[in-house]
């Protein structure tokens, strides 16, 4: 008698659906997209590990199981083959149920310990069984169907298949318990044989083997992850002393420099940014010195020029008299030369004021000199003194004071007014409001403001030191608005440059490009800005805003000088209410 091995099953359950996995690869990819390198090093290490701890323990779990079932089923399966051959061979052929209970009995007592079913017919033709486990025992009920057709097939009889049946064998789950259940039918003629085999003892011993394999895959996991922490500390540390390096270069100081050692990329990455950081300071330094020198140039040129321009303001002055003298002191003939010449000498020298005022900003030693300071009387002093009362509507109410520097507010109002009757023709708008910390405002466009060149009369209670007046927070906010044309949207970003002209075409104009330069830098040295813009309605908008008390500058200066965005004396100084004197009014845009 043979037998042979028929395949059996296995049942594997989908814990997820393939649409579900990719989901999650993708989600767990995407957060470590924007995780640290560091970690990004580690989960890489992590799952390099996992992948090959888990392939090698699932290798040698399958290996073992595989040994293990094999070696016990073939154990089994011989000593039901040979009591096969031994005791129910020896039956007659058709016994009584008590001579195939007695051979199964038999059967049942080897060193394998398992049930034995015996099934065969009686002299009278009527199926007897003989069960080692007794009428409540091994039935024929617990042979799965597909085994007992296996079994009670007949096989073709060839020169390579002597016997017409074989034993078969298969492995089934009976309440969570594994189980080996196989049958063979004696030759010749005689009863068929089942046999049940429990598999739990080997299934504990698989299961101790998983279970020693998942704590050396976990360790495995464990020692992945410090090794990829030990790499990336090694990794990276050269990586992060290079973007401290370059932070460092970023912030100006430019002899930073990398200590380079070993002979690998990132060696020779801080030996490329030490010689970048070298030939940059170089760079920079050449650049520094040529932009002291430019500025020396300028500032010793504008001083040069200045004692011969004083005599030839003095000639020309003397020619003006002349020329407005009613006895006609100067010959018509050469009358037109004489207006240009003393017209070139005024623009002479306020492009030699303006280029002084420049140096001194460059040079950092522009000083403001703070007074408490009403806007609209400033405004109006501004107005005044340039005889702009009929071509500026003022839009301001009295009692919004800041503590200032009413200099160089004035400089910034004429430049500001100035370029707009200029440029964008009168009437010009000038409107004052007041914004405070917490968002509220007041002041600019009212009905029954004042009119052109006019200051609303009306007194208010607020003196200066009070919460409106200067200390008070905030920031005051003035709209210079013209009727013209409005800038052209390439030019608005370049209006604040310096010798900048907004048409190349006529390089000559009555100012220097230097007054919306300076009247920013003046802003600036109070802690203030300008912006251009175009208004709605047509027309260009500058927006001048100051803060109301300028004094936290001198306290910022007296802490750290490096932070000052210019000089700033505690000194009172004149230019009060009408105290404004005349400045230059350059306004080219």
């Amino acid at each position: 008698m043979t037998h042979e091995q028929q395949g059996h099953q296995e049942h594997q359950e989908d814990h997820s659906g393939p649409r579900g996995w990719s989901a999650a690869r993708k989600g767990v990819w995407s957060r470590l997209r924007f995780t640290s390198l560091r970690l990004r090093l580690v989960v890489v290490f992590g799952l390099v590990a996992l992948t090959a701890a888990v392939s090698a323990s699932g290798i040698a779990y399958w290996l073992n199981r595989e040994a293990v079932l094999t070696r016990a089923q073939d154990a089994v399966l011989g000593d039901f083959e040979q009591g096969m051959q031994n005791r129910a061979g020896a039956l007659p052929e058709h016994p009584t149920q008590d001579e195939l209970q007695h051979a199964a009995g038999q059967m049942a007592d080897s060193s394998q310990r398992f049930s034995v079913l015996l099934i065969a017919e009686d002299p009278r033709g009527r199926t007897v069984y003989g069960s080692s486990g007794g009428l409540s025992g091994f039935s024929v009920q617990d042979v799965p169907v597909s085994l007992r057709e296996a079994v009670n097939e007949r096989q073709k009889i060839t020169s390579t298949n002597p016997y017409a049946y074989h034993l078969y064998w298969q492995r089934i789950v009976q309440g969570d318990t594994p189980y080996l259940v196989a049958g063979t039918r004696t030759i010749g003629g005689g009863p068929t044989g089942y046999m049940l085999k429990s598999l739990e003892p080997e299934a504990k011993d698989l299961n101790s083997l998983a279970w020693s394999l998942g704590i050396a895959t976990g360790l495995a996991l464990i020692g992945s992850a410090l090794l990829a922490q030990a790499l990336a500390t090694t990794v990276l540390k050269p990586v992060q002393r290079l973007g401290v390096a370059a932070r460092r270069l970023g912030e100006g100081r430019l002899d930073t420099r990398l200590r380079v050692s070993g002979t690998d990329e990132l060696a020779d990455l801080s030996r490329t940014f030490n010689k970048a950081a070298e030939a940059l300071e170089k760079r920079v330094a050449d650049m520094a010195a040529r932009d002291d020198a430019s500025r020396r140039f300028v500032a010793d040129m504008s001083h040069e020029l200045r004692t011969p321009l004083t005599a030839i303001t003095a000639v020309t002055e003397v020619l003006e008299e002349e020329l407005e003298f009613e006895g006609g002191g100067i010959d018509p003939m050469i009358e037109p030369a004489v207006r240009i010449v003393i017209s070139e000498t005024r623009r002479l020298g306020d492009l030699v004021e303006n280029l002084m005022e420049v140096t001194r900003f460059d040079a950092g030693t522009a000083r403001l000199v703070l007074d408490d300071v009403d806007i609209a009387d400033q405004i109006t002093a501004c107005i005044d003194a340039r005889a702009w009362l009929d071509a500026v509507e003022l839009d301001a109410e009295r009692g919004i004071h800041a503590r200032i520097d009413p200099r160089r507010l004035d400089v910034i109002l004429a430049n500001l007014i100035g370029n707009a009757l200029k440029h964008g023709g009168s009437p010009v708008r000038v409107s004052v409001r007041e914004e405070r910390e917490d968002g509220s405002g007041s002041g600019g466009d009212r009905p029954g403001a004042a009119g052109a060149g006019t200051v609303d009369g009306r007194e208010t209670a607020d003196e200066p030191g009070s919460t409106t007046g200067t200390g008070g927070v905030g920031t005051v906010v003035i709209e210079v608005r013209d009727q013209g044309p409005g800038i052209p949207e390439d030019v608005l970003p370049h209006v604040f440059d310096r010798f900048y002209k907004a048409s190349a075409s006529r390089p000559r104009s009555e100012g220097s490009g230097l007054g919306l330069s300076i009247a920013m830098e003046n802003a600036h040295a109070h802690g203030g800005e300008i912006t251009a813009a175009n208004a709605p309605g047509g027309g260009a908008v500058f927006t001048l805003r100051l803060p109301r008390d300028v004094s936290a500058l001198m306290e910022r200066d007296a802490e750290d000088p490096r932070e000052s965005t210019g000089g700033v004396s505690g000194k009172a100084g004149g230019g009060g209410k009408g105290g404004a004197r005349r400045e230059r009014a350059e306004g080219d845009a």
